[in-house]
């Protein structure tokens, strides 16, 4: 009896050694995406817990104080802060506000809410001094001698809130052991195309990692689109002084949380982070920091992450079998799976206004900046370049285009 051999399947003769690697390469192609394939069925099916609209807990509801590090006025910016300000919450509530520039646009901003609410506890910082790399955390670092209260709930500019936001995540940090409340978030989207092309890459490539993280254990969630703590836990890891050179402050912040001993939970509850991109370089800019931010924290599970890219694997493989019946298939099921996984988060996040024809073209662009994200380690950020160290911290290289 013949031993049993694997072998690709044979779309060219195999008389020279580059047809056989091509055979192999379009082989092992086909086989990422249909393990990409069966990753997008899976997120569909546990699309169901996303909860956009979850019933806030019953309290308590202690004294807290919200801030909110600016810097300029990306479109929507107005509105994201105005849903801090219409918070129906039962407890005193302070609001900060903070810039580092004196002719930061934000500050008109700022100004005009505290003519609409003037019952309000609003308090704008402005104040240029660095402590680090990082400027949001230089930023934070400025305001923190204006905070009142003994919880603590920050959150960047490009996010969007309900009504119901404090209520659902306050609670949380009174469950015992409880050290840090995090979110997870939607992508909301501007009249850009680009944005648009970035909120898809947020609910059908972001969110669908984080459930996939959570279910099978392998994600330790802390992002910036909420960070409530306590003073006290604060003061325990440092202030915001320990992490003034970190690129992914947030995640640092969990994870020094967690050393303490302490839990880092995320409530069932989405926020919407507005993605404001105006451009093709400000999308690919954008994404680029984030995919090597997340390789830099994770290198083993981010190179694993590739096979998760159905379609671009299809075509890849399809293209080195030169376009065989076979691979029509794969790409025409690749194409139908990632279908499906828009329609479940869609219909989970209640959107019904979206370009499905959209959804391949994101994916392609998501493997190319996948695949980019490998060569080289510098980041941009609002307007500077950065270098990024093997852990995780930030060495400002200039302005962009000086």
């Amino acid at each position: 009896m013949k031993p049993f051999l694997i072998t690709p399947p044979n779309w060219f003769p195999m008389e020279f050694p580059y047809q056989q690697a091509a055979a192999w390469l379009s082989f092992l192609c086909f086989l990422a995406a249909a393990f990409g394939c069966f990753y997008a069925l899976v997120i569909a099916w546990l699309s169901r817990r996303l909860s956009p609209g979850a019933e806030a807990p019953g309290g308590p509801y202690p004294a807290v104080t919200l801030l909110k590090p600016l810097h300029g006025a990306e479109p929507g910016l107005e509105d994201n802060l105005i849903s801090f300000c219409l918070q129906d919450y039962p407890g005193p509530v302070q609001i900060v506000f903070g810039v580092q520039d004196p002719a930061d646009p934000a500050i008109a901003v700022v100004r005009r809410l505290v003519d609409r609410f003037p019952d309000l506890d609003i308090e704008l910082v402005i104040d240029p001094h660095r402590h680090g790399a990082n400027r949001k955390i230089s930023n934070l670092v400025n305001m923190a001698s204006r905070v009142r209260h003994r919880v603590i709930v920050l959150s960047d500019s490009d996010i969007r809130v309900g009504t119901d936001y404090l209520r659902s995540v306050v609670p949380a940090l009174e469950e015992p052991g409880v050290g840090l409340a995090t979110c997870l978030y939607r992508g909301g989207w501007t009249t850009s195309p680009w944005s648009r092309l970035a909120a898809q890459t947020i609910d059908y490539h972001f969110l669908p990692s984080v459930l996939f993280g959570l279910e099978f254990g392998l994600a330790r969630p802390c992002f910036g689109s909420t960070i409530a703590l306590r003073q006290s836990t604060l003061e325990q890891i440092g202030g915001f002084e320990a992490f003034v050179d970190q690129l992914a402050d947030d995640y640092a912040m969990g994870e020094c949380v967690r050393e303490l001993g302490l839990k880092v939970v995320m409530p069932p509850y989405l926020v919407t982070h507005v993605c404001s991109e105006r451009s093709a370089p400000d999308l690919v800019g954008h994404e680029l920091r984030w995919a090597r931010t997340i390789r830099l924290l994770d290198p083993a599970g981010y190179a694993g992450s590739g096979v998760t890219h159905a379609l671009p694997f299809a075509v890849l493989g399809a293209a080195l079998g030169a376009f065989a019946p076979a691979g029509l298939v794969m790409i025409a099921s690749a194409l139908a799976c990632r279908l499906i996984l828009q329609m479940h988060i869609d219909d989970a996040l209640k959107v019904r206004d979206n370009r499905f024809w959209w959804g391949p073209i994101r994916d392609l662009l998501s493997f190319g900046i996948f695949a980019a994200s490998f060569f080289g380690k510098a980041v941009t950020w609002r307007g500077k370049r950065y270098n990024v160290r093997a852990d995780g911290t930030l060495v400002y290289m200039g302005e962009i285009g000086s």
